[in-house]
């Protein structure tokens, strides 16, 4: 679960309508909830250059939780999972992962950045992609060895894609590739994922297998961050979610992001609620703007 870090529940913001006891079986004190976390940030503003990118986040992310992180197009979502894998510095505040700065566990994390983030014309297979989930393991000067293969051919079948081990990887369908990028994830045999859009923009059919897979490590006990534009997706299949827009704006149960007021809060003019209560949402799929010298590749870019 996901937990506000108040270092007094007297500090928790009613909503209009909201039960003000609701939630104080659930805050956790500051102390109590760092010592429990997995994922734990406070008090972090970070950006790139000049630019702010997210300001005051404070959150706890518990061990087992499948927490879905929302907001808008540019609200920091993909900057949040770069300051967690220690791929960028916060300019203030504190992070630990895993009990320690940043970075210091590497091994235990498995980071998959977005589909754009990757040329899809570099020539090696599925295998290849697959086996270097495993190199945190083996340092620089080792090979991978029996149980480096035994995670490897194991991670693809759970992903349904050993029959395409030897495929170069700029040859597979958007979503073949997805599930090649979590069958990475999953051969690293990590404690905590972070997963920038893992079920964006592909069929239904390798959306539920994927989500099946991530539910299945939760419920291991290990930790998966995903980053998503897919509100159904969240309600749905999350445990917990964490809506920002620069700043935390909401967290706690996944029907959050059902929430009308919720919504409003974290899309702002995007959000359109329709007499009954429908709402639309006019936000086109984006990553986060880019970091400067960060160079993204889209499918279809000649990556066939």
């Amino acid at each position: 679960m996901i937990t506000p870090l108040a270092s007094d529940p007297s500090d928790h913001h009613v909503h209009p309508g909201e039960d003000p006891h609701a939630h104080d079986e659930h805050e956790l004190t500051a102390a109590h909830a760092h010592a429990h976390a997995d994922v734990w940030l406070s008090d972090v503003s970070a950006g790139y250059g000049e630019r702010v990118a997210l300001e005051h986040v404070t959150i706890a992310v518990e061990p087992g939780s499948l927490l879905a992180v929302v907001g808008p197009n540019g609200a920091g979502k993909s900057t949040l999972l770069k300051l967690m894998a220690g791929l960028l510095r916060p300019w203030t505040g504190r992070i630990e992962i895993l009990g320690a700065p940043p970075g210091r566990e590497a091994r235990r994390v498995a980071y998959v950045p977005q589909a754009e983030l990757v040329d899809w014309a570099f020539p090696v297979t599925v295998e290849d992609v697959v086996t270097m989930g495993r190199f945190p393991r083996l340092g620089p000067l080792r090979r991978p060895g029996r149980d480096d293969r035994r995670a490897v051919a194991s991670a693809l079948a759970q992903v349904d894609m050993a029959r395409h081990s030897q495929t170069q990887i700029g040859r597979l369908s958007g979503g073949q590739r997805r599930r090649v990028f979590l069958a990475r994830a999953l051969a690293a045999e990590p404690d905590l994922f972070l997963l920038d859009e893992p079920v964006t923009g592909i069929d239904a059919t390798t959306q539920e297998l994927l989500m099946d897979l991530l539910e299945a490590q939760a419920a291991r006990g290990k930790t998966v961050v995903a980053t998503t534009h897919d509100l159904a997706c969240a309600a749905q299949r999350f445990q917990r979610v964490l809506a920002v827009n620069r700043t935390v704006v909401a967290h706690g149960p996944s029907n959050l992001v059902l929430d009308a007021d919720v919504l409003a809060r974290a899309y702002g003019g995007h959000l359109l609620v329709l007499e009954g209560g429908t709402v639309i949402l006019d936000d086109a799929h984006h990553h986060d703007d880019a970091a400067p010298g960060e160079r993204h590749f889209h499918e279809g870019d000649g990556s066939r």
